[in-house]
């Protein structure tokens, strides 16, 4: 067994020049949120999911975002009911929130 299941990332980079960036638009809310929710639902530690921040994931332009491992899923987000759903959909059920997906085009 790997020490956790998956991660979920989540850009907390802040450009200071103006420049698109996730912390612009709301990313530490979305990590707090998810953070809370998964230790709430009993996910959190050895085996489970880690919730992580992260510098700059270049993706600036579809911000803010966030992204599943092992699977890959890259997501964009608005409020607290999006990461609700991620948790509950994605992280407990395994199942990708499709509406949430960040377009692979979508970079900087």
């Amino acid at each position: 067994m790997t020490y956790f299941s998956r991660h979920i990332f989540f850009c907390l980079n802040q450009r200071a020049n103006g420049e698109d960036c996730c912390a612009g638009q709301g990313a530490q809310a979305g990590f707090d949120r998810c953070k809370s929710r998964v230790k709430a639902a009993g996910l959190s530690g050895a085996g489970q999911v880690r919730v992580n921040k992260a510098g700059c994931l270049d993706r600036c332009a579809g911000g803010p975002v966030a992204v599943v491992y092992p699977e890959a899923v890259w997501y964009t987000f608005v409020d607290n009911d999006d990461i609700d759903e991620i948790v509950d959909s994605h992280l407990v059920h395994g199942r990708v929130v499709e509406r949430l997906l960040l377009p692979p085009s979508v970079g900087k």
